[in-house]
C-alpha cells in the first residue's frame, strides 16, 4: 500500500465507517478473477453504502489522485477487477436495495450491487420476467451486468443488457453524480447519456443505480437437446426454428462434439441424454403463452426438422427437473476448467456462415504448435457468439499470447470481435485493434480523458492510460 493511500484511509473511514474499509488479510482473502482464482492485491477495499457515499469517496480520491478499481460480483473473465497495491478497490456489495417494482410500467429500479438472481425473482413475484440470464446469476450484479453489457442465454430474443436498461445513475471520477434514472421507454431528449456507461467496464463512471425493463412472464417453456449431423444442419436448424417458432425461439445454444462429449460423458457429472458421436448439438428453448398450442407447435417444429434431415436425434424435457438437467450440461464450466487446465477461455463473435471454417482453422493452428492441444466449442449461435475453451498444457505468458494469436488474428479478416460479451479488461486490451479501427480507439481514448481526466477509474483497462499532459 502506498503512503498516499495509507494517509487517505482514515478520511475514507469517516465516510463509510471503519468496518467498511478493509486492509491486509481481509483484502487478500478475496478472489478477483473467477477463472484463475487470483487474490485481490489492492492496497485496500472501501465499501460505500449508498450513492452519496460513493460520490464523497470519489471526491476524496480525485483530490488525492488516488486510482480506483470498481468491484461488483467478481465473476468477470478478462481481469477487469484486478488492482495493484497502489490502487483502491471500491466494492458496491452494500448497494443491495431493490427500490421499486412497477408492474404497470413493467420496470424495476435497484442499486448496482443487487445480484441478478434477486432481480429475476423480484420480477417473477409480480408476474413479470427479467430476461437477462447468465450461469453466474447468483453472484453477478446489476451494476456489473451493465458495466460489461452482459449477454447470456436470451440475447436471441431479448437482446443484451443494453436493451434492458431504461435509465441509470453513475458517479464520475470527480464525484459528480449523473442521475439519468428515467423509467421511460421513449426518451429522445438529447444525448442518451446512459449509453456512455453501459459496456464501459467502469472506466468512465461507476454505475450505482438503474431502471431496467421487465417483460411479460412466459407461461409455458419447451426445451429440447438435439443432435445435428453437421454444421450446415445446425445452422439450418436455427433458421428453420426461427421460421416455425417465430418470436417464440428464446435460446439456441450450440455445442460442438468436443464440448458435449467432454461435459455430458467424460466428466462423469451428468447423465448423458444423447450419445456423443454426432457432429453438433443444440439446446433449444421456446417460450409461449398457451401450453397446449405451444407444445403442439414446438413438437411440429422438431418433427419437420427431422424430416428435413436437420436433426438426427433429440430429447425433449418433460419436467422442470429434466429441463434443469439439460441446462446444467450447457452451464457446467467447472468441468471445462478441470479437464483443460490450465484453461484459456475465449469469447468471440463472427458471422454464422464463417463459424465452422474458423473453428477448424483455429484447431489446426493450435495442434500444429501443440500436438496434444485440446479445444471445446460452444456458444449462443443465434447471436453469433462462440465460447472456445483451449488447453495446451502450458500456462506461460508466451504460450498464452501465442494461443491468443491463433484465436484473434483470423477474426480481423472476418470482421469479427475479440469479445462478444465478456468485455476487454486487461486481458484483451492489447488485441483491441483486431476489432476496432484506429479512429474508434482514438475516440474511446478521448472519451476516457474527458470523463476521467486524471485516469483514476480502472486505469489501463479497455484502453491504455496516457496522460494527455
Amino acid at each position: 500500500m502506498s503512503d498516499d493511500l495509507t494517509a487517505l484511509l482514515p478520511r475514507l473511514a469517516d465516510i463509510v465507517g471503519q468496518r467498511n474499509v478493509l486492509t491486509g488479510a481481509d483484502v487478500a482473502a478475496r478472489q478477483v478473477d473467477w477463472l484463475s482464482g487470483a487474490a485481490c492485491r489492492a492496497g485496500a477495499i472501501v465499501r460505500p453504502g449508498c450513492t452519496e457515499e460513493v460520490s464523497r469517496v470519489m471526491q476524496l480520491c480525485f483530490e488525492a489522485r488516488q486510482p480506483i478499481v470498481t468491484h461488483g460480483g467478481l465473476t468477470g473473465l478478462v481481469h477487469g477487477a484486478e488492482a495493484d497495491p497502489g490502487e483502491l478497490a471500491l466494492s458496491l456489495e452494500r448497494l443491495t436495495t431493490i427500490e421499486d417494482v412497477d408492474p404497470l410500467g413493467s420496470t424495476l429500479t435497484a442499486e448496482a450491487g443487487v445480484p441478478l438472481e434477486r432481480i429475476q425473482q423480484a420480477a417473477e413475484d409480480v408476474g413479470l420476467y427479467f430476461p437477462l440470464d447468465l450461469g453466474a446469476r447468483g453472484s453477478c450484479t446489476l451494476g456489473g451486468n451493465i458495466a460489461t453489457n452482459a449477454g447470456g442465454n436470451r440475447v436471441i430474443r431479448y437482446g443484451m443488457m443494453r436493451q434492458q436498461v431504461l435509465g441509470l445513475e453513475a458517479v464520475l471520477a470527480d464525484g459528480t453524480v449523473i442521475g439519468s434514472l428515467s423509467p421511460m421507454l421513449k426518451n429522445n431528449a438529447g444525448y442518451d447519456l446512459k449509453q456512455l456507461f453501459i459496456g464501459s467496464e467502469g472506466t468512465l463512471g461507476i454505475v450505482t443505480r438503474a431502471v431496467v425493463r421487465l417483460q411479460p412472464a412466459p407461461s409455458d417453456t419447451r426445451t429440447a437437446l438435439v443432435a445435428c449431423p453437421d454444421f450446415d444442419a445446425l445452422s439450418g436448424l436455427l433458421a428453420h426454428l426461427g421460421r416455425t417458432l417465430g418470436g417464440g425461439l428464446a435460446a439456441f445454444e450450440a455445442m460442438w462434439r468436443n464440448h458435449y462429449r467432454l461435459i455430458a460423458h467424460d466428466s462423469g457429472r451428468h447423465r448423458p441424454p444423447l450419445d456423443a458421436d454426432t457432429s453438433h448439438y443444440a439446446l433449444v428453448e421456446s417460450i409461449g403463452v398457451d401450453p397446449e398450442a405451444h407444445e403442439a407447435s414446438f413438437s411440429a417444429a422438431l418433427e419437420s426438422a427431422f424430416e428435413a434431415g436437420l436433426i438426427e436425434d433429440a430429447v425433449i424435457s418433460q419436467s422442470a427437473v429434466q429441463r434443469d438437467a439439460l441446462w446444467e450440461i450447457r452451464d457446467d464450466i467447472e468441468s471445462l476448467v478441470t479437464a483443460l487446465a490450465p484453461l484459456q477461455a475465449f469469447d468471440v463473435s463472427l458471422p454464422i456462415s464463417a463459424m465452422q471454417g474458423y473453428v477448424e482453422s483455429v484447431e489446426s493452428s493450435l495442434t500444429q504448435r501443440w500436438p496434444d492441444a485440446r479445444i471445446a466449442v460452444f456458444g449462443h449461435l443465434g447471436d453469433g457468439n462462440l465460447h472456445i475453451s483451449v488447453g495446451v498444457g502450458d500456462d506461460s505468458a508466451q504460450a498464452r499470447q501465442a494461443v491468443e494469436a491463433c484465436l484473434y488474428h483470423p477474426l480481423a479478416e472476418l470482421k469479427g470481435s475479440i469479445s462478444a460479451e465478456h468485455g476487454i479488461g486487461l486481458e484483451k486490451r492489447d488485441w483491441l485493434h483486431i476489432s476496432r479501427t484506429p479512429e474508434e480507439i482514438a475516440l474511446m481514448t478521448s472519451l476516457k480523458h474527458t470523463l476521467d481526466p486524471r485516469g483514476l477509474l480502472n486505469r489501463n483497462k479497455v484502453v491504455p492510460w496516457r496522460n494527455p499532459g
